[in-house]
């Protein structure tokens, strides 16, 4: 019977030695360092079986996410498919922010929160994790998608709500928060294969110009936000200027914040009264 070491020699002459590694903790069910503390140990034929497939499945370019399943977003394990975006590292500096503010601008007591266009629910659900006086609603249009949201909820044990809608479009209801990772990359932008034959484009694919889906959301936002309100965006590295002046054509009266990732791009956009 193969042993963990002869295991990760397999992976490591087919794939990246971190991603061989990664894949046979997760079947191991230990991390990547606790893996190598076993290399002694057996590996049953049909978790080698499986092993081989999702090496397979990484050499034709799926992601890894994918094939295990799961990823780590603000400290929550959530399930991914190809049903949903797999949640970035720039979101979660979203959410920090988001969070900051909230704080700032809402200091007590509870708050009604939307999080348009949720996906795997990540940034609803991460929000709720930290703030439990957050009433969060998670909005998807794709039924799939809010079928792993309410997965991730039910797993990390949170009460939250569920719409299926198109963004803002006929909903009456009134928040004082509304956050959103909307689709922003352009119809014709070049990406990364590994993004663009793997994820879904309804969550990857804003226009022509990639601005559709904030258009879609602030042309309707006034009928949807409280006197006193926090809108929330990430956005694309390009992309402030142009959102400036949609925030511009369909709000008034408002302050506004364009904050930096950790690389100095312009990814995150605050809106508040």
């Amino acid at each position: 019977m193969m042993k963990v070491d002869d295991a990760i020699v397999y992976g490591k002459s087919k794939v990246h030695s971190d991603l061989a590694k990664m894949l046979l903790a997760d079947l191991m069910d230990v991390n990547s360092l606790e893996l190598l503390t076993m290399l002694d140990e057996e590996v049953e034929e049909d978790v080698f079986n499986t092993y081989k497939y999702r090496v397979d499945e990484l050499r034709k370019g799926r992601p890894i996410q994918y094939i295990i399943g799961t990823v780590n977003f603000c400290g929550n394990i959530l399930e991914v498919n190809e049903n949903v975006l797999i949640p970035r590292f720039e979101t979660e500096q979203l959410v920090e922010n988001t969070i900051s503010k909230i704080n700032e601008l809402f200091p007590t007591g509870e708050f009604d929160l939307i999080d348009l266009g949720t996906g795997s629910g990540a940034i609803g659900l991460a929000i709720k994790k930290k703030m439990d006086r957050a009433n969060v609603t998670l909005l998807d249009i794709s039924e799939p998608a809010m079928e792993v949201a309410k997965r991730n909820a039910n797993n990390l044990g949170l009460n939250v709500k569920y719409i299926i809608n198109d963004m803002l479009e006929n909903l009456s209801n009134k928040y004082d928060v509304i956050i959103s990772n909307p689709p922003y990359i352009k119809n014709d932008e070049e990406i990364e294969d590994i993004v663009k034959n793997n994820e879904p484009h309804l969550a990857l694919y804003g226009g022509v110009d990639g601005l559709d889906y904030y258009e879609k959301i602030l042309r309707h936002v006034k009928e949807n936000i409280n006197d006193h309100y926090l809108i929330a965006f990430e956005i694309g590295d390009t992309q402030k200027e142009d959102i400036l002046s949609l925030i511009a054509k369909y709000l008034s009266n408002y302050n506004v914040e364009c904050l930096q990732d950790y690389s100095n791009r312009d990814r995150m956009i605050f809106i508040y009264n």
